[in-house]
Parts: structure tokens; C-alpha cells; sequence
């Protein structure tokens, strides 16, 4: 028996998102937290407003609209900036999370959450106006905010670094 030689295997290790602003998104139960939060502000709009299941829909998706889209797409840099030197100033979360790589789970799960919320609403409400439109047009700018050539892109400058 003969010693060992050096190994020469290297398990690399797991990805490390080092962003503080974005690491948070990584948690095991961050999925269903981000649902149970849709769920249970449904059930509080259905119950306070006495509106219809398809209304209480449209609220949620128009709030999760205006709260995500300020957020995830339109606020920049990380309250963490003097940790990290300022290297994200110029970047939206959505722009940080995954370290900026395209398509991943996460970037999938927050693209299909504003998709599923439309249809619920739209279905629920029977298609009717005004709340197609409403419903359409949200989805439509969360999800053309979050297509991948879309990224760092601001149209006609707006949100842009003077």
C-alpha cells in the first residue's frame, strides 16, 4: 500500500451571490413567502373592500404592479453601498439579482408570478373592461421590464444616469 497522491479533484463550490441586496432571494422559502403574500393580500382586499374575488385580483396584481415595478426596475444601487464600494449604483435589483445572468430559476419564478396574477385577474373578472386593460397593461410592463434584452436598456433615456 502505497501513499497517496495529491488530489486533483477540486469540488467547486456552490454559486455565492456576494450582493447583500440580493442574496435574500436565495433563502429556502423565499417562493412560497412571495405567494403566501399575494395569497394573503387578496384575502385582505376581498374581505376589507367587499368586492369581487376577480376585483380583489385586479388590486393585488395592479399593487404588485407599482410595488415591484418601483423596486425591482426602477430603484437603483443597494442601501449596502458603502459595503460594496458603489459597484451597483447604476443597477436596478432585477439588473443584480443572479449576479446578472440571464434566464435563471429566480428570473423565471418572478416572471411567471406577474403572468399567473393577469390571468387569475382577467379570468376572474370575465374579461371585462376596465380591468383588461389594467391587468394587460401591467403585465405588459413587468414583463417586457424583465425580458433579457432588456437589460441595462432605458428606453429613450428614462431612469438613465445623468
Amino acid at each position: 500500500m502505497g501513499r497517496r497522491g495529491p488530489s486533483y479533484y477540486v469540488e467547486a463550490a456552490p454559486p455565492v451571490d456576494v450582493n447583500k441586496n440580493t442574496e435574500w432571494f436565495m433563502y429556502p422559502g423565499v417562493w412560497t413567502t412571495y405567494i403566501l403574500l399575494l395569497f394573503f393580500a387578496w384575502l385582505l382586499v376581498l374581505s376589507v373592500s367587499g368586492c369581487s374575488p376577480g376585483a380583489a385580483w385586479t388590486v393585488v396584481n395592479l399593487a404588485h404592479f407599482a410595488i415591484t415595478y418601483h423596486f425591482f426596475h426602477w430603484k437603483k444601487g443597494t442601501p449596502f453601498a458603502a459595503d460594496d464600494q458603489g459597484i451597483y449604483n447604476r443597477l436596478t435589483w432585477w439588473e443584480q439579482i443572479d449576479n446578472g445572468q440571464q434566464l435563471t430559476r429566480n428570473r423565471k419564478f418572478l416572471t411567471v408570478v406577474p403572468v399567473v396574477l393577469y390571468l387569475m385577474a382577467s379570468h376572474l373578472t370575465d374579461y371585462k373592461q376596465p380591468m383588461l386593460f389594467l391587468n394587460t397593461a401591467a403585465v405588459l410592463v413587468l414583463v417586457v421590464a424583465k425580458l433579457p434584452n432588456m437589460h441595462k436598456v432605458r428606453i429613450f433615456g428614462i431612469n438613465a444616469d445623468i
